[in-house]
């Protein structure tokens, strides 16, 4: 049984599959490959763009989707997450999507199912998904392989699953990769890292802005998020005339991760990584249900 837990769980052949199937969704909205097939959504985060681009993807691919309530959910009675994922793989899905803020729940889920599980986010470990959508949003700008394409990371990037999938992801594709933020916000790597944007604007093709996870910090390590923001929020000033594309995985917090007129620009592609989402989750689902 295939799951997509993380990014590498799928190999580079793998992933260029879904990327060519993705750049048809783009033009071709509406098809019937899943048909007959029931996916079940089972999110014990909150989302917006993550929920309900799957939910899009896969009633444009002609599949039902069923999405538990967690609130309304046995879990909420006390039933364990091992024992919801057994009772729901019963009723014979063809998938089932999770988030959650637990690190690992994927992989715990995958060991009482029959049917993929695919990952929408947990803990800080892994977003596939979004990385996938974002090497496809790069790709589609850039209209040419990503080896030698600098990016720099800015942000919370140690409590960052949208920056986990995206280092191992982008660095198969040949990525050169910085990583700029506060001390306190980087973890251990080897990759580059520093905390002046000012030292690497002149040299990237791509600036990827992350938001501060508030939710998952221990205790406060910074004066004031507009402490923060006067270091890394990305500002009209600081691209000028840049030749340069500026990412997020959303939600943005205004003036503190991006400008308000950087997200005016023609640069900042933003809503165009949500269209992509769509296009690159309905890739990814007939891949695993299909393929499987």
């Amino acid at each position: 049984m295939r799951h997509l837990i993380q990014t590498t769980d799928l190999d580079k052949d793998e992933i260029n599959i879904i990327l060519d199937n993705a750049k048809k969704y783009l033009k071709q909205d509406v098809i019937q490959t899943l048909k007959g097939k029931t996916v079940i959504t089972i999110f014990f985060e909150n989302s917006t763009r993550t929920l309900s681009s799957f939910e899009i993807a896969l009633k444009r691919l002609g599949a039902s989707v069923v999405r538990l309530d967690v609130s309304k959910s046995s879990t909420a009675k006390g039933e364990s997450i091992s024992d919801t994922a057994a009772n729901l793989n019963a009723m014979k899905p063809d998938a089932i999507i999770i988030r959650h803020k637990n690190a690992g729940a994927g992989n715990h889920l995958a060991k009482y199912v029959s049917c993929p599980i695919i990952n929408g986010g947990d803990g800080a470990h892994a977003h596939p998904t979004q990385a996938l959508l974002d090497l496809f949003t790069m790709h589609n700008h850039f209209k040419t392989s990503l080896e030698g394409k600098r990016i720099a990371i800015i942000g919370d990037i140690k409590n960052s699953r949208v920056a986990n999938s995206n280092i191992e992801l982008l660095s198969r594709f040949g990525m050169k990769i910085t990583l700029v933020a506060p001390p306190h916000f980087l973890p251990q790597t080897d990759l580059p890292t520093t905390s002046e944007i000012s030292s690497v604007i002149d040299s990237v093709d791509v600036l990827m802005s992350l938001r501060t996870q508030i939710e998952r910090h221990d205790m406060q390590t910074y004066g004031s998020l507009k402490d923060y923001a006067h270091n890394f929020c990305i500002t009209k000033e600081l691209i000028k005339d840049k030749n340069l594309i500026i990412l997020h995985p959303g939600p943005v917090n205004r003036n503190i991760d991006i400008e308000d007129e950087v997200l005016k620009d023609s640069r900042c592609k933003v809503l165009e990584q949500v269209t992509n989402g769509v296009a690159v989750r309905m890739a990814v689902m007939e891949y695993f249900i299909l393929k499987r």
